[in-house]
């Protein structure tokens, strides 16, 4: 039974390469980590070290079910990135525009509100109570600067 390789596999709006692995192919895709590809890979039956260009079509609209909605698949709930929604409540597991969007939608509500973490991340200062004495000076400038064409 000989089986078609495709060289480009697409999941969930995200063409991945045929010839990775199917748990390196699904840690590709945005709010995918290595844990949870290898956690859907077991949860669906598949073998992660498979590579994904030889899966066939009905696997390869499996596995994009299991990425959509991982919860569906008895997933443990900490392995979901989006656990107690601030709008909605619910628990969800977010990908690619999606997640990227429902960020900048909290970084945004952060800031109108004037949060502490709001307020540090406008500055573009580290927000999670890192030291900043000697760390994160990339940014701005901080001291004496000397004029230029005086001799010393």
């Amino acid at each position: 039974m000989a089986e078609e390789f495709k060289h480009m596999v697409r999941i969930s709006r995200r063409d991945v390469d045929g010839k990775k692995t199917i748990e390196n192919a699904l840690s590709d895709i945005k709010g995918i980590g290595r844990a949870l590809s290898r956690a859907l890979c077991t949860v669906a039956g598949f073998d992660a070290t498979m590579q994904i260009g030889y899966l066939p079509d009905k696997d390869v609209l499996l596995l994009e079910e299991a990425v959509k909605a991982p919860q569906k698949f008895d997933l443990p709930i900490w392995m979901l990135n989006r656990r107690n929604d601030y709008e909605t409540g619910e628990t969800v597991h977010l990908i690619e525009s999606d997640l990227v969007m429902r960020l900048r939608d909290d970084l945004n509500r952060m800031k109108k509100t004037r949060s502490y973490k709001g307020k540090r991340h406008e500055v573009g200062l580290p927000v999670r109570g890192q030291r900043t004495k000697s760390t994160f000076r990339k940014g701005s400038s901080v001291g004496v600067r000397r004029r230029r064409g005086r001799p010393q």
